[in-house]
């Protein structure tokens, strides 16, 4: 078995950072409908303006509001307006095609392939 990239959201916009929060990253819900990715599952963060990777979890934001929020601790390896990569994986024993939801600056989905 083997942990392999399942979905992304990539190069969303920071719309917000919460450093008084339990901790988390907030999303819009569309983008994890789009990109399979469910409330409460292990996701990495790669923030592309700094260069900080960070594990975290995901809560549920409003329906096409466009919410990609830093929440907790982590606030502090985010700015408003970075740009990040938002990764979920699964383990599995074989190859599996992960899905890629590219985002505009409104973090609307543009384009979806797999890999």
């Amino acid at each position: 078995m083997r942990w392999v990239l399942r979905s992304k959201i990539h190069r969303a916009t920071v719309t917000e950072t919460r450093l008084d929060y339990e901790g988390s990253i907030t999303v819009d819900s569309d983008l994890l409908d789009q990109a399979g990715i469910w409330v409460g599952e292990k996701v990495t963060i790669a923030n592309v303006n700094n260069g900080a990777r960070f594990d975290t979890y995901v809560l549920i934001g409003e329906k096409g509001s466009g919410i990609v929020a830093i929440n907790g601790a982590a606030a502090r390896l985010c700015a408003k307006g970075d740009k990040i990569i938002i990764m979920g994986y699964e383990l599995a024993s074989e190859p599996i095609n992960a899905k890629v939801v590219l985002v505009d600056e409104d973090n609307k989905a543009v384009k979806e392939f797999t890999y």
